[in-house]
């Protein structure tokens, strides 16, 4: 009897933008959740390109034919076949991963949507292919691993070209928002604190991380987009060259202190910049070892970025050319940008919801606080990370005057507050600021006017990183091997090890 052969896993197609690709479930990896890290990526490469040309318009300058993109992790090879499809200015992408199957995924890919011409697939580690490319460079370069990007910074800002761009992801959030700062510290070089602003925090860790790469080759940064969303950060940034420049980094790279009661955050740079020129070194200890407000203890966190997040006039541009682009995530994109237009240049915010819960209180309408902040000459605004932020120019004194000032209206129940509680230092300690609560004409943001999508939608069926790839490489031997295969028999295969070995003592003795 002749044995039946399993039916083969047939393709199947999946569109997002103007582009179909052919995947097969058993070994491609794809999320549709990044379809708004994809679109962002096309806004972003257009936006950048038509940057471009208007400075070389200016210059009166030869125009080239077009950039050069490296993705140089691309799976199934979507966003860079998307890239060629809908952003223009494009000379050549090197679409490239170092499994077979994602190669051989990727050419069927770039030939069922007809971009030959535009896009060549790459079978090379990332790395590698980064720092052969070190001479003829790539002006746009995209980052999208699984997890934590920084093994590949050193070479990718190395082979970008000057003034070109880097757009890298990260998903390891656990280790960025504070869950293990040994591991941040160990992938980033930066202790991550938990706080609620944690997100902000892991955008300000892997731009430090960049910076610091980049500056030891006498390159320097400036962030164009900075954002966090769903499970993922991801980052836009110029790469430029300038040994002078790159002093600068000393002055927007600094350390982070958190109370451990009252979570008040303070930040202080590695260095000033002298009116008359050179650097001066900051005084230290920057906070005292117990917390002005509550008296508890302080933790140090950082080093992180500083520096501002976003580039106004790159953030107005994205907005201008959304309408010429059709992406599917349009809607929270629009949203998502104008929250990050009205964003204040300041380090770090503050949950409402957790200040007030701090001191065991009733929250505050949003409206109300905002309108306390402005009330009292401070600015504020919104981070887009969190729904409920306090991103202000205010000192911590006066944000908590303005807490006690709305206790005195919403009484706390004292006598179920413990005596070393932060809440009781906070609530007892006179307040030295003029708080009103009117409503201020500036507290609703435009955003929230428009009834824009500002903050992340809830979660669907498939939200969430995805799983791992389930092949490995063996780099040195050429090899690809299933995990899955590989551990087959694991248990069995020690406990016949152990069993060897303690019958080699045994013949030894």
């Amino acid at each position: 009897m002749e044995q039946c052969l399993k039916k083969p896993k047939l393709d199947t197609s999946i569109k997002e933008g103007e582009t179909e690709i052919l995947v097969n479930n058993a070994n491609v990896f794809y999320n549709p959740v990044q379809e708004f890290n994809r679109d962002l990526g096309v806004a972003a490469l257009t936006a950048f390109i038509k940057d471009i040309q208007e400075q070389k318009t200016e210059r009166n300058t030869k125009k080239e034919d077009g950039i050069t993109v490296l993705e140089a992790l691309s799976a199934t090879g979507l966003r860079s076949i998307r890239y060629a499809k809908e952003v223009k200015g494009i000379k050549q992408i090197v679409a490239n991963d170092i499994c077979a199957k994602a190669v051989e995924s990727i050419k069927k890919n770039i030939q069922h949507n007809g971009v030959e011409n535009l896009v060549k697939p790459s079978h090379e580690d990332a790395t590698l292919l980064m720092y052969q490319s070190r001479k003829n460079k790539f002006d746009v370069i995209d980052l999208d691993p699984y997890g934590c990007p920084t093994i590949f910074l050193d070479g990718a800002v190395q082979c970008v070209s000057d003034g070109g761009l880097l757009m890298i992801t990260a998903t390891d959030m656990a280790v960025l928002a504070g869950n293990s700062p040994e591991t941040c510290f160990l992938k980033y070089g930066a202790i991550s604190l938990r706080s609620k602003a944690c997100h902000e925090m892991a955008l300000r860790i892997l731009l430090q991380s960049i910076a610091s790469h980049a500056g030891r080759y006498g390159r320097y940064i400036i962030p164009l987009l900075s954002i966090s969303v769903d499970f993922y950060i991801r980052v836009f940034v110029k790469v430029f060259s300038s040994h002078i420049k790159c002093k600068e980094n000393a002055t927007k790279i600094g350390m982070v202190y958190q109370c451990t009661g009252c979570e008040s955050i303070n930040t202080q740079p590695l260095c000033y910049k002298k009116s008359t020129g050179g650097y001066k070194l900051t005084s230290s200890p920057y906070v005292d070892q117990l917390c002005k407000i509550c008296q508890h203890k302080q933790h140090e966190g950082g080093p992180i970025w500083l520096g501002p997040l976003h580039d106004e006039y790159f953030v107005n541009n994205l907005l201008c050319n959304l309408d010429n682009i059709k992406l599917g995530t349009f809607k929270r994109m629009v949203g998502v940008l104008n929250v990050i237009r009205e964003e204040l240049n300041v380090p770090l915010y503050y949950a409402l919801d957790r200040l007030m819960s701090i001191v065991r209180c009733v929250t505050p309408p949003m409206l109300i606080f905002r309108s306390a902040l402005l009330n009292a000459g401070y600015r504020v605004s919104y981070s887009h990370a969190c729904k409920t932020s306090i991103k202000t120019d205010a000192p911590n004194e006066v944000i908590w005057d303005i807490v006690r000032a709305w206790e005195k209206n919403n009484s706390v129940k004292r006598d179920k507050l413990s005596n070393d509680s932060p809440a009781i230092k906070i609530l007892n300690a006179p307040t030295t600021t003029n708080i009103s609560f009117d409503i201020h004409p500036l507290a609703n943001p435009i955003s929230r006017l428009n009834k824009l999508t500002r903050f992340q939608q809830n979660p669907t069926v498939n939200w969430g990183p995805g799983t791992r790839a389930r092949t490995r490489i063996d780099l040195e031997n050429g090899v690809e091997s299933s995990k899955k295969i590989k551990n087959q028999n694991k248990n069995s295969r020690k406990e016949k090890a152990h069993i060897t070995n303690d019958t080699e003592e045994i013949k030894s003795l």
